[in-house]
């Protein structure tokens, strides 16, 4: 009789997503993630070991009241629709539903006016923050609804703080070239600056990248936050930085252990490097490198679908958001240009950098 081999990772199961492709599910417990990477890779098993410790995470001990704030926020974070999310996007609205819990946890749900909402906004500094807390709390109270503890969300009879950003910088190509030409090559950071530049991955898939992504001269990964597969051309200026790194070496940029880094760590990591080139902008990241190149794309005519498959988005919606500003852009040197035939046209750009130079502006 032939006997079976043992799943040597018992939960996972091979299924077939809605765009042909096969994947590896991890199901436990109510709890679903898909398992990036070949099946039975150092990736795939940092995954599922990551997915066994969550199912296997005890709740939290009850130190709030049913029906409080704080027993509604940990009912959440130990449900289904919680652990579906991202890791990434896990840790961080943990991180700001365990700061609700400490400062309005004991407080019962059912008691929540408008007036409250206003009152644990008004705690955080600044409008983005702000926000956040009423959008975190709108997330919350929705969880109460469907557990019938109350019929409508009084984050509903809110207003969000109106104010404009364009949120983390967008590195312009000086800072870019400044930090390319401080840190040299074969060094960690430019590594790191040219991959993100290449490829548009955060800073968790940037931590990942190894020569288990390349092939054939093409750069490939799964965006850990949307699962969305990328897959991009390795451009020269990035080839000749990989062909510094040993074939041996499983990560590109690897700790000084050899190990990969967090998301967090990654990112504090490259923002002192940017320091050091003296790139002391406050949200210069990885991020802002992201932007950088979408905008790049955007103003060279990507189209909206391009711009997502280089950011590994599931949608155009930001993408939408970087061609606008490309179209306005185009379009007001277009306006300008009719003002004075095919010669303003070609002038404008030199007339701008005289502009800054001489900080003058002409009389109307």
């Amino acid at each position: 009789m032939i006997r079976r081999r043992r799943n040597p990772f018992p939960g996972v199961s091979r299924v077939t997503d809605r765009h042909g492709r096969v994947r590896w599910r991890f199901r436990r417990k109510g709890f679903s993630a898909y398992l990036p990477g070949p099946y039975g890779s150092a990736e795939f098993r940092a995954a599922y070991e990551a997915a066994v410790a969550e199912v296997k995470t005890p709740a939290p001990t009850a130190r709030f009241p049913h029906g409080s704030l704080g027993w509604l926020i940990t009912h959440y974070l130990a449900s289904p629709r919680h652990a579906r999310k991202a890791a990434a996007t896990r840790d961080t609205l943990r991180r700001e539903l365990d700061w609700l819990r400490e400062v309005a946890g004991d407080l019962p749900v059912t008691g929540f006016r408008g007036r409250h909402i206003e009152a644990l906004m008004a705690k955080k500094p600044g409008p983005a923050a702000q926000n956040r807390v009423r959008a975190n709390l709108s997330l919350i109270f929705n969880h109460a609804i469907r557990l019938e503890l109350i019929a409508a969300n009084p984050v509903r009879g809110t207003d969000k703080v109106a104010h404009k950003s364009d949120g983390y910088h967008t590195w312009t190509e000086a800072q870019i070239a400044r930090f390319l030409d401080f840190h040299g090559p074969g060094t960690k950071a430019r590594l790191a600056m040219l991959l993100a530049l290449n490829t548009g991955a955060a800073r968790q898939d940037l931590a990942k990248l190894g020569w288990q992504n390349v092939t054939g001269g093409r750069i490939a990964y799964r965006r850990g936050k949307t699962g969305v597969e990328a897959d991009l051309p390795i451009l020269p200026e990035l080839a000749e930085e990989l062909r510094r790194v040993p074939r041996d070496q499983m990560l590109f940029l690897p700790t000084q252990a050899g190990a990969a880094h967090t998301a967090a760590g990654f990112g504090a990591w490259f923002k002192d490097r940017a320091v050091e080139a003296g790139i002391d902008v406050p949200s210069a990241n990885v991020h802002g490198l992201r932007k950088a190149g979408a905008t790049k794309l955007a103003e060279n005519g990507a189209t909206e679908w391009e711009i997502a498959a280089f950011l590994a988005h599931e949608n155009t919606k930001m993408a939408a958001v970087y061609v606008r500003k490309a179209s306005r852009s185009k379009l007001g040197t277009a306006a300008l240009a009719r003002l004075d035939g095919p010669k303003r046209e070609q002038s404008l750009s030199n007339l701008s950098a005289g502009l800054d130079k001489s900080g003058k502006k002409s009389e109307g």
